[in-house]
């Protein structure tokens, strides 16, 4: 059931994110397009209800429910910023506005850019491993709350693994192309037009 809800709130997110956009966009209704963007986080308070409904009628705690803690951090660290860039893309394509600036290539721009994303994954470790902590207190038997403790230390594996290559671009940042001058005409000999 648990797997089951996790698929239903991430159609669910993608479902009220283009709804959103839509009303936001498409029918000139801001106000109501954003209630339908402020909504997308009760789709992660039914999952954590859930859960820990699911724990206190005595489900063995497991990976099920190690993924909802996973999803719910990661929802936390990165949906703010995926929804901004969608709403971007969405208002120059739908409503006229310039095209959002992506993200710097080059140097350590990059590098301070993708810093930033890691910290989301940061946070997202961080609420993943606060909401399997108040589930292993609550279960309150180690015996069977192992898989919940495994989830921690998947959690923090990840957020190293994606700041060990944040900081590749750091340590190497990515050099822009260089700027070839325009070709120019070859000068003319002296008395080449005699």
């Amino acid at each position: 059931m648990i797997v089951t809800l996790i698929i239903v709130c991430e159609i669910g997110f993608w479902v009220l994110l283009a709804a959103g956009l839509s009303v936001r966009y498409l029918l000139k209704r801001e106000r109501a397009g954003m209630a339908l963007l402020l909504c997308e986080p009760l789709l992660e308070v039914v999952l954590l209800v859930v859960t820990a409904l699911d724990l206190k009628n005595g489900a063995d705690p497991s990976w099920k429910h190690g993924l909802a803690a996973l999803y719910i951090g990661y929802t936390v660290g990165h949906g703010h910023r995926t929804v901004k860039w969608l709403d971007g893309h969405a208002a120059h394509r739908l409503a006229g506005a310039s095209k959002p600036v992506g993200p710097p290539r080059y140097g350590m721009a990059r590098a301070l850019h993708e810093g930033k994303v890691w910290l989301g994954t940061l946070i997202a470790a961080a609420v993943a491993t606060a909401l399997l902590q108040a589930a292993m207190w609550y279960v309150d038997d180690p015996s069977r709350t192992g898989s919940l403790e495994s989830w921690q230390y998947t959690a923090w594996r990840a957020a190293g693994i994606h700041g060990l290559i944040a900081l590749t671009y750091a340590i190497w940042p990515k050099k822009a192309p260089a700027v070839t001058a325009p070709a120019t005409s070859e000068p003319e000999k002296e008395g080449a037009d005699r």
